[in-house]
């Protein structure tokens, strides 16, 4: 049944093209500033950074916003999924499963698992995407090692997101309220990863805060990652693997990996079972 479920919503996302576009626009707001001035600003500032080291600048910078672009897509496709759930709720269609056989919690988990994949797909196209986009301006592909490693932390992220959003839409009744934060995400979500500006150019308290957003972490591994098949990380000046947001730097140290990953799991655990407490309070009510 919950195949059967989850098949339905996934079907009901895709038939939705304005629903599909508005879960991209944060994708597309990127990419837009980036051709427009972001791209040729951040590799006047790499090109200063490296002078005569032959590195590909243009490679690393074009690796470095498609990290971006990837990680927002995780966010926003993923929140854009749950508008089924909640024309569900507006329509009364939930109604309708609740009269029959179905358990409430497999009609919860089909959201969820839907919502999942719906993140996994659209990732992976952004991710193709940026790849063309890197390889027809002279960089080259991913190896097969990194993307085993960007395909880890895509699910990692499209993981926590789906946690996330939804405890979001526990909170949002009409299509109206839906439209209107999916729309803000899709806006803003770039600033909070650093993205649209690199986190070394903003305040130290922002700076700071953008630490504590659950969206960047994966964003500084995927950077790792793609930014590595450009040049080794290692040789790198610690002042520009800081002021683009290639690390994070907490006591004068940079954060480990593990840090990253244990704070992603630990926000996905704990977003989930806000999102159940907040479901059974609605239920009991």
């Amino acid at each position: 049944m919950i195949l059967s479920l989850v098949k339905r919503n996934l079907k009901l996302y895709f038939r939705d093209k304005a629903s599909v576009f508005f879960s991209m626009l944060g994708v597309i707001i990127i990419i837009g500033l980036y051709a427009a001035f972001l791209g040729d600003m951040m590799v006047s500032y790499a090109e200063r950074e490296f002078s005569g080291s032959g590195i590909n600048v243009r490679f690393l910078m074009d690796s470095w916003i498609m990290a971006g672009v990837v990680i927002v897509a995780t966010i926003t496709t993923t929140l854009g999924s749950y508008g089924i759930a909640v024309t569900d709720n507006a329509s009364k269609i939930i109604f309708d499963f609740k009269v029959s056989p179905i358990k409430r919690s497999t009609i919860v988990l089909s959201y969820l698992i839907s919502a999942f994949f719906v993140g996994l797909i659209m990732s992976l196209v952004s991710l193709t995407v940026g790849e063309l986009y890197i390889k027809l301006s002279g960089g080259e592909l991913l190896s097969f090692l990194g993307f085993l490693k960007t395909l880890g932390i895509i699910v990692l992220s499209v993981m926590m997101n789906a946690s996330i959003s939804f405890f979001i839409i526990t909170f949002i009744k009409s299509n109206n309220a839906f439209g209107a934060v999916n729309t803000v995400f899709g806006s803003v979500i770039g600033f909070l990863m650093g993205v649209y500006i690199p986190i070394g150019n903003l305040p130290l308290g922002l700076q700071t805060i953008i630490k504590f957003v659950p969206f960047s972490h994966p964003a500084v591994l995927l950077r790792q990652v793609m930014m590595s098949e450009a040049v080794n990380l290692e040789y790198m000046p610690r002042e520009f693997i800081l002021f683009s947001g290639i690390h994070y730097e907490w006591n004068g140290e940079f954060m480990s990996n593990f840090i990253h990953i244990g704070y992603i799991l630990i926000i996905t655990v704990v977003f989930f079972l806000l999102g159940v407490l907040t479901m059974s309070r609605k239920r009991k009510q």
